[in-house]
């Protein structure tokens, strides 16, 4: 008995399953894979960004610029009862592509900045290229718009009121990328564009923040969209 319990003992053990990953190990391998999609997102961010920054200084007017019924100019902030530097480059824009002929009429769009702001970005626009010389009939008013969706949405039902169909958007360069996109997303019919190079503009900040503004309208699209395929 002895003898059989030493050959037993002496026989080669069948190596044991190994034991699975503890519970620390499972988190640590967790966290790794976490970090790497973390690197992979920030990493297209900053590609998706880097485009757009790019696409932004690349931005130019139609050329040539074809004869329009209406010209759209984009609001910007009001400083109290004036337009803002920002915005008056936007307005001489309108301005030249008055005096030339380029554009016969102007829609200004834009809601009020502040509560306690006399005037509306529209009414500012308004007081401005009136005191320049446009006769006021010549210039229509939009004054509920707080997004440059809306400032084009809005200004699109006007035309269609009032039977426009040719148009050119007014606006800075660094805005014109974005301000196109959403003027071909609402079917505008062959939208020209109008930039003009800020003098007055801390370029890197309002670069930034149209990036991010990029983004929120991004996600604004996706949403119409599905609404609308919803519905």
């Amino acid at each position: 008995m002895n003898v059989l319990q030493w050959m037993g003992n002496i026989r080669p053990k069948r190596p044991e399953p190994q034991n699975r990953l503890s519970r620390s190990g499972r988190r640590r391998i967790l966290l790794k894979r976490l970090v790497l999609c973390l690197l992979m997102v920030i990493l297209i961010g900053l590609v998706w960004a880097g485009f757009r920054v790019w696409n932004m200084n690349t931005a130019a007017s139609t050329s040539p610029l074809q004869q329009a019924q209406i010209g759209i100019v984009l609001g910007a902030s009001m400083w109290g009862a004036e337009p803002s530097p920002g915005l008056k480059e936007r307005l001489e824009e309108a301005l030249r592509l008055y005096r030339n002929g380029t554009v016969k009429r102007l829609i200004v769009s834009g809601g009020l900045d502040q509560p306690d702001f006399p005037y509306t970005e529209a009414e500012g626009m308004q007081r401005y290229l009136v005191d320049r010389g446009i006769p006021a009939q010549h210039i229509v008013l939009e004054n509920h718009a707080t997004s440059t969706y809306e400032n084009l949405l809005y200004s699109q039902r006007i035309m269609r009121a009032y039977g426009w169909t040719s148009t050119v958007i007014i606006t800075h360069s660094y805005h014109g990328p974005r301000a196109l996109e959403i003027a071909q997303f609402l079917n505008f019919d062959h939208p020209q564009m109008a930039l003009t190079e800020s003098r007055v503009l801390n370029m890197p900040l309002h670069q930034s923040r149209e990036v991010l503004a990029y983004a929120k309208w991004t996600l604004q699209r996706w949403w119409i969209s599905a609404q609308t395929w919803l519905a």
